[in-house]
C-alpha cells in the first residue's frame, strides 16, 4: 500500500509510520513542526518530509490511505485535496482496529497507568516467547518502535487513550478498538479542553465498557469508587468482570518483594504501590493471554519500567533523580507518595511542571489540592509562553498555592530560575522526582543535574 501521513511527527504517528515502513508500505508524510526523537527516527528511515509545512500537491490518486494525526486541522490543505479525490482518510486508533479485526485485541484503559500496565504485558509477553502486536505510549527497552503490525500475530495489545482521534473523528481514541480484554486503571478527570464536565470525561468510560466485545472481559482496579460506580452502571451478562487490588508486598533495603508460589519471593526492580497494583493488573490479562502465574513473576521480575515512569535518571550513595511522565493530579499524587514510602528515611524534593491544557487551567487547578503536600520539598514550574501558545489565561504563583492548597510550595517560572534551583539541587543529599509531560522550558536535565 500507499499510506501517507497528514502530521508524521506525532509520538504514535511517527511510530505507526515507522512500522508500515519496516513492513514494505510506501509511506510519506508531512508536519508543520517536528522534533526529537521523531525527527531522528524519521530521518534514519528516510521517512523525514523535504520540506515543513502542508501541501496539497503532495496528494496524489495513487495514494491508498491517508493517516491524520490530532495535530492537524480539519480545514488542512492536504486533507481537503485527499477528501476531493475520494483517498479513505484514518485516524491511527480507527487504522489500528482496521488492521486487527481479525486479532484478540487488548486495550488497557483509565485516566492513569495506561503506559505502564501495557509494557509491563507486553514484556512479559516477549520474556514468554508470545507473538502479538502492539500500540503503547512510550518507548520500551527491547522493543525498537511503540507500534507493530504484522498479519501473522494473532493478538494485539494496546494502550487506549481517552483523548480525541482527529480533528475529523472527535471521539475517543479508546472507543475505536473494541477490545475482547479490556482493563480500566481508575478514572480522574482529564482533559477539560475536550470533556469540559466531569460528567462528559466519565460517559468516556461509560461507552468505552459498550463496546467491549460479547463475551468479553473488564478487568478493573476496586480501589478506585469511580469505577465501582462505572461497573454498577454498565454491568453486562455477556461479560466477565474480573476486579484486582494491591498485592501482598513488602519493602526491605529500598527493594520491593512480592510473595510467590511455596514461600519463595521475588524481588522487583520497580516500586510503588500504584505500579504494584499496575503489575496485579498486567498479570489478569497475561493470565488471559495464557501465561500462568509462574511465568508471569519469574519474568515480570526483570521489568525496569517504561520510559519517563519513575525512571532513575541518576543514583549514587547520596542521591537519586527520578524522572516521570505524572502531570494529572492523581498520577502526581501517587508518584510522590511512591518516592517517599521506598525512601522514607531521605529528604525528597519534588518538582513538577505545568504543561497540560488541563493543568495550566486556573480553574482546574483546585483539583491539585494536597496532591504535593508528602513532599520534603515541592516546587511547580510553569513557562508563560506555553500559557500564551495554548490561549490560556495568565496564572499567578497565588492562582497555583491556592489551586494545591499548599502555601509552602516555590513557583517559578522562568527557565533560568529553574536552571539555577535544579544546578542547587545537585549540591544536596536527596531524592529528587521530576514530573513533567513537557520539556522543562529546553533545559537538559541530564547535563545540570547528573
Amino acid at each position: 500500500m500507499r499510506i501517507h501521513f497528514i502530521a508524521i511527527g506525532g509520538a504514535a504517528m511517527h511510530n505507526l509510520a515507522l512500522a508500515l515502513h519496516q513492513q514494505g508500505h510506501s509511506v510519506s508524510g508531512s508536519d508543520d513542526e517536528i522534533f526529537e526523537p521523531s525527527y531522528s527516527r524519521l530521518q534514519r528511515a528516510g521517512l523525514l518530509p523535504q520540506k515543513t509545512g502542508w501541501f496539497a500537491e503532495a496528494i496524489q490518486c495513487d495514494i491508498d490511505a491517508i493517516i491524520l494525526g490530532m495535530h492537524a486541522r480539519s480545514d488542512n490543505p492536504e486533507l481537503l485535496a485527499a477528501q476531493k479525490l475520494g483517498i479513505p482518510v484514518y485516524s491511527y486508533p480507527d487504522f489500528m482496529y482496521w488492521q486487527s479485526k481479525n486479532k484478540k485485541r487488548v486495550v488497557i484503559g483509565g485516566s492513569h497507568g495506561k503506559t505502564t500496565i501495557t509494557s509491563m504485558i507486553m514484556h512479559v509477553l516477549r520474556q514468554q516467547h508470545k507473538s502479538f502486536d502492539y500500540l503503547v505510549g512510550s518507548q520500551i527497552e527491547g522493543f525498537d518502535t511503540m507500534v507493530q503490525l504484522n498479519e501473522r500475530h494473532g493478538v494485539v495489545v494496546i494502550e487506549g487513550d481517552e483523548y480525541l482521534a482527529s480533528p475529523i473523528q472527535p471521539v475517543p481514541k479508546f472507543h475505536l478498538y473494541h477490545p475482547h480484554i479490556a482493563v480500566l486503571s481508575g478514572i480522574a478527570w482529564d482533559h477539560i479542553n475536550v470533556f469540559p464536565t466531569w460528567d462528559s470525561y466519565y460517559q468516556a468510560f461509560v461507552e468505552f465498557v459498550n463496546k467491549i466485545e460479547s463475551g468479553g472481559i473488564l478487568i478493573w482496579y476496586d480501589g478506585d469508587a469511580h469505577l465501582q460506580k462505572l461497573v454498577a452502571d454498565c454491568m453486562r451478562s455477556d461479560l466477565r468482570f474480573e476486579s484486582y487490588g494491591l498485592p501482598a508486598h513488602r519493602i526491605t533495603n529500598c527493594v520491593t518483594h512480592i510473595p510467590v508460589a511455596n514461600g519463595q519471593e521475588v524481588a522487583l526492580q520497580f516500586f510503588g504501590a500504584h505500579n504494584l497494583i499496575n503489575m496485579e493488573a498486567a498479570r489478569r490479562v497475561c493470565r488471559e493471554l495464557g501465561v500462568g502465574d509462574v511465568d508471569f513473576y519469574a519474568s515480570i521480575s526483570q521489568f525496569k519500567g517504561a520510559a519517563r515512569r519513575l525512571e532513575t535518571l541518576y543514583k549514587d550513595d547520596k542521591r537519586f533523580v527520578f524522572r516521570d511522565f505524572a502531570h494529572s493530579p492523581s498520577k502526581l499524587k501517587a508518584t510522590i507518595e511512591a518516592v517517599v514510602q521506598q525512601f522514607a528515611d531521605r529528604r525528597v524534593v519534588c518538582v513538577m511542571e505545568l504543561h497540560t491544557f488541563s493543568s495550566l487551567n486556573k480553574h482546574f487547578l483546585p483539583q491539585y489540592a494536597g496532591c504535593m503536600d508528602a513532599a520534603s520539598e515541592a516546587v511547580v514550574y510553569y513557562n508563560p509562553q506555553t500559557l500564551a501558545h495554548k490561549k490560556l489565561d495568565a496564572i499567578s504563583a497565588e492562582d497555583i498555592k491556592s489551586g494545591f492548597a499548599n502555601t509552602a510550595i516555590r513557583v517559578i517560572n522562568d527557565p533560568e530560575e529553574l536552571r539555577c534551583y535544579f544546578e542547587q539541587l545537585r549540591q544536596d543529599e536527596h531524592s529528587a522526582l521530576l514530573m513533567s509531560s513537557g520539556n522543562w522550558g529546553g533545559l537538559d536535565l541530564a547535563t545540570i543535574l547528573c
